[in-house]
């Protein structure tokens, strides 16, 4: 798989997602299997650029390369200066976000929002493209809504205005992230275009990842929502398209460790009070589904200082530790807060 002149390892991609892809979480993906990891969404509004958190969005310090950064926004000489602004700061891969279906963002004309105006697309896909000398891609979905579908036309557009990557989320805006993600519109843009598609949407296993790559002809993958709490699928996935094998569940000593250094990188990224709280969300993903789940969380929940969170994920996972070497799953895993996944 290659974007430019970058060769990745594999086929296997970390989905933008807001709140979730820091730098923290893509080393930790791109350590785990992942070929490539998408930046959180970098706002093209140069009123914010100076604010704490773009400027921890465009903090890449020791990150494994290729460094690809989104930047979101509406108006194509604001994008153009957003993706020169983070080419300074070390982006080696410029992603334009027209995927995002959150309402705060779609409210202000961008992320999928583009999708209805495809004269404007134009015009920010060639603004961007003219602005730098690194390759461009493009994260879209099928179309605005069922009655709306563009996927075909955005993705010729695309390639003809110098694109050098497509990311097709499989659902449109209007669907956000129900029902079954259209691998067959997928298949179709593969067919019709010849810069590299990666295909986005449900794959959340290593069997649907054979299958979404054999059914589509999609050059890569891109993984989002099923990362968040288990970041080794990346690992899993590639064994078994290497193997067609299944490793085992990961062992739960393992995955203490891959936790609470997860846990230290994020509270060196973001300080004590913010690194304590932003922490909280990953901890329940990581222990969603596992057994005495929904006690601990409650309990973590209320903690209000890293070093008790950290003690406190210490000692869960050796008490699970105490009863089995592998992770098991005995509880239903709820559904967790939707992403703003760009």
């Amino acid at each position: 798989m290659r974007i430019g002149p970058y060769t990745l390892k594999n086929r296997l991609i970390v989905a933008p997602m807001a709140g979730v892809t820091d730098r923290p979480f893509r080393m930790l993906c791109k350590r785990l299997g992942a070929g490539m990891a998408v930046s959180e969404m970098i706002t093209s509004n140069k009123a914010l650029w100076t604010t704490a958190k773009t400027l921890r969005r465009a903090n890449h310090d020791g990150e494994v390369e290729p460094i690809s950064v989104q930047i979101a926004g509406a108006d194509p000489v604001q994008m153009a200066e957003a993706a020169r602004l983070n080419v300074e700061q070390g982006a080696q891969i410029i992603d334009i976000n027209m995927g995002c279906p959150a309402k705060k963002v779609c409210n202000v004309a961008a992320g999928s929002a583009l999708l209805r105006d495809e004269a404007l697309v134009r015009r920010i896909l060639e603004a961007v493209v003219k602005a730098v000398d690194v390759p461009v891609t493009l994260k879209t979905r099928t179309g605005w809504s069922r009655e709306h579908k563009t996927a075909l036309r955005v993705a010729r557009l695309a390639e003809d205005c110098g694109i050098a990557a497509l990311a097709l989320h499989g659902r449109t805006r209007e669907d956000m992230y129900r029902g079954a993600a259209e691998y067959d519109t997928i298949r179709a843009v593969r067919q019709a275009i010849s810069i590299p598609l990666i295909a986005n949407g449900d794959i959340d296993s290593p069997e649907r990842a054979r299958h979404v790559l054999a059914h589509t002809g999609a050059d890569a993958i891109m993984i989002g929502r099923a990362a968040q709490g288990r970041p080794w699928i990346f690992r899993e996935i590639q064994y078994y398209l290497d193997t067609g094998a299944t490793l085992p569940p990961p062992a739960v000593a393992e995955i203490r460790q891959l936790l609470l250094e997860h846990l230290d990188e994020l509270y060196g990224f973001y300080g004590e009070y913010s690194g304590c709280r932003i922490a909280r969300k990953h901890i329940a993903w990581y222990t969603r589904g596992l057994r005495g789940s929904n006690e601990f969380r409650q309990a973590m929940y209320r903690l209000e200082d890293t070093a008790q969170q950290r003690t406190a994920v210490a000692g869960y996972f050796d008490m699970l530790a105490g009863e089995s070497e592998r992770l098991e799953y005995v509880e239903a895993a709820a559904d967790g807060d939707e992403t703003l996944a760009g």
